[in-house]
C-alpha cells in the first residue's frame, strides 16, 4: 500500500471558520482520502503529531463561526504541556511520501517546519494563494501585513510550490526575482476545484471528467429572470466583508439602482473581517436602517449556502483581487452568471463564460452591470446558459492534479 503523504491542518483543525484557505484545506482532505495523514504542530507539547478525534470533529463540523482564530480547549492545553512536562512524546508519524502544506502558516508553525521536512521522505509541497496584502496593504489586516514578506521567504524551503492561479504564480516569482532569490523551487499553477452542487466533495465522475452542472427552473420561473409571483429578484454576494473585497463598492451601486426605483433585493453572505470590514458593515447597517431591501446573514452553512444559489437571479463578487476567487466559480457550477473584475486570477474563471467581467469593479461600474442585467432578462438567460454549459474542476480532480505533479519533484 502506498505510503500517505503529510498534510498540515496546524490552523484549519483549529478553527471553525470556512474562509477560503479553510475550504480549500478541509476541501483536499476529503479528497485525498486515505491517501494523506492530516498533521498539526501542537505548540503545547511542541512538537508534530497526528490529529485526534476532537480535531477531525472540527474539520467535520458544519459551522457558521463568525471567528476565524484558532482555538484550543483547556484540556488540549493543559494536557499537552503535562506531556512535555513528563516527558511522554506522541506516537512517531508514519514512513511518508511526502508533505502538502495548504495554509498560509504562522510564524510558529514555520519556526517547527524543519521538523516536519525532516519526516517528509518525498517532495515537500506548499500551496500558494495569493500576495494581494503586498499590493494592497491598506486594505489588509496590519497583523497580515507584517507577517508576510518572511513567509514568502520561507516558502523558498520548499521543494515546489503549486499556485491556485497564473496570476499568483506570476506574483510569487516576480516577488522572488525582486528578493533576489537565487534558485527558487519550481511554481506550478494548479487551479482549485469546486464543490458541485449535488455531488460530496471529492467526488468525481468515472474518467475524471467533471460533468456539466445542471441549474434548476423555480416553478413559475423563467431561467434568470425573477423569481415567481412578483418576487423582487435577489442578487447575491458570496464572501468575506473585509475590504478587499469591495463591499462598500457594492452597497453604494445598489443604493444608486435602488434609489432610481430598480426593484430587487441584495442578499450578502461571508465572514466579516473586524478591522478591515467595519466600514462596509457600518454602511450595510445603515442602509437596512432606511428600509433598503439588503439583507446580511454572516457566514452560513453549506445548505443555506446553495438555498441562496437556487433562490438569486445573478452573483456579484465585487472583489478587486484575488488569488483564485472561488465564489466566482462556485456561482457558475450552480448555474447562477456573476458579475465580477476582469482583471488578474478572476479574470481568468471569468474567461469560460458566464460572467459580466468588468475593467474597474467601481460603485458606477457595478451599478451599470446589476441595472442592465435586472432590465434585460434575454441577457440574462444567456449568461445563465453559458455558466450551465461549463464544466468544473472537483476536488478529486485538483487532488490528482496536485499529487501527479508532486511524483515529478526531486
Amino acid at each position: 500500500m502506498p505510503k500517505p503523504l503529510l498534510l498540515d491542518l496546524s490552523h484549519t483543525s483549529h478553527t471553525l471558520a470556512r474562509t477560503g484557505i479553510q475550504r480549500v484545506a478541509r476541501s483536499l482532505r476529503l479528497a485525498l482520502g486515505d491517501a494523506a495523514l492530516a498533521v498539526t504542530h501542537d505548540p503545547h507539547v511542541k512538537a508534530w503529531r497526528a490529529l485526534k478525534r476532537w480535531e477531525l470533529a472540527n474539520l467535520a463540523m458544519k459551522s457558521t463561526a463568525r471567528m476565524r482564530g484558532a482555538r484550543w480547549p483547556l484540556s488540549a492545553k493543559f494536557g499537552g504541556r503535562a506531556r512535555r512536562l513528563l516527558g511522554r512524546a506522541n506516537a512517531a508519524l508514519p514512513e511518508n511520501s511526502g508533505l502538502i502544506e495548504p495554509e498560509v502558516f504562522s510564524p510558529a508553525v514555520a519556526r517547527a517546519l524543519p521538523g516536519l521536512f525532516a519526516l517528509a521522505h518525498g517532495p515537500r509541497v506548499a500551496v500558494f494563494h495569493d500576495a494581494i496584502v503586498l499590493k494592497f496593504p491598506e486594505l489588509s489586516a496590519s497583523t497580515t501585513v507584517a507577517r508576510f514578506p518572511a513567509y514568502l521567504g520561507e516558502l523558498l524551503a520548499f521543494d515546489g510550490i503549486a499556485a491556485v492561479s497564473e496570476d499568483s504564480r506570476t506574483t510569487l516569482l516576480d516577488y522572488w526575482r525582486w528578493l533576489g532569490a537565487k534558485h527558487p523551487p519550481p511554481v506550478q499553477a494548479i487551479p482549485l476545484g469546486v464543490d458541485l452542487p449535488g455531488n460530496p466533495i471529492g467526488y468525481s465522475p468515472a474518467g475524471g471528467a467533471a460533468p456539466a452542472v445542471l441549474g434548476v427552473d423555480l416553478p413559475g420561473n423563467p431561467i434568470g429572470y425573477s423569481p415567481a409571483g412578483g418576487a423582487a429578484p435577489v442578487v447575491l454576494s458570496v464572501g468575506s466583508i473585509e475590504g478587499r473585497k469591495n463591499h462598500l463598492a457594492l452597497v453604494e451601486a445598489c443604493e444608486e439602482l435602488w434609489a432610481r426605483g430598480v426593484r430587487f433585493t441584495l442578499h450578502l453572505v461571508g465572514l466579516a473581517h473586524a478591522q478591515t470590514g467595519r466600514a462596509a458593515l457600518a454602511r450595510i447597517r445603515q442602509l437596512q436602517g432606511a428600509g433598503r431591501p439588503l439583507r446580511y446573514d454572516g457566514p452560513v452553512a453549506d445548505d443555506a449556502l446553495a438555498t441562496a444559489y437556487a433562490t438569486c437571479v445573478v452573483t456579484v463578487y465585487p472583489s478587486l483581487i484575488e488569488g483564485f476567487g472561488l465564489p466566482v466559480i462556485e456561482s457558475l457550477a450552480h448555474g447562477k452568471p456573476c458579475v465580477c473584475s476582469a482583471g488578474g486570477a478572476l479574470g481568468e474563471s471569468a474567461r469560460g463564460g458566464g460572467c459580466v467581467a468588468l475593467d474597474t469593479v467601481d460603485a458606477r461600474n457595478l451599478a451599470g452591470a446589476i441595472g442592465r442585467l435586472l432590465a434585460a432578462p434575454a441577457e440574462l438567460s444567456a449568461l445563465t446558459a453559458a455558466a450551465r454549459s461549463r464544466r468544473f474542476k472537483t476536488w478529486a480532480d485538483y487532488a490528482a492534479e496536485l499529487t501527479t505533479w508532486m511524483r515529478g519533484l526531486r
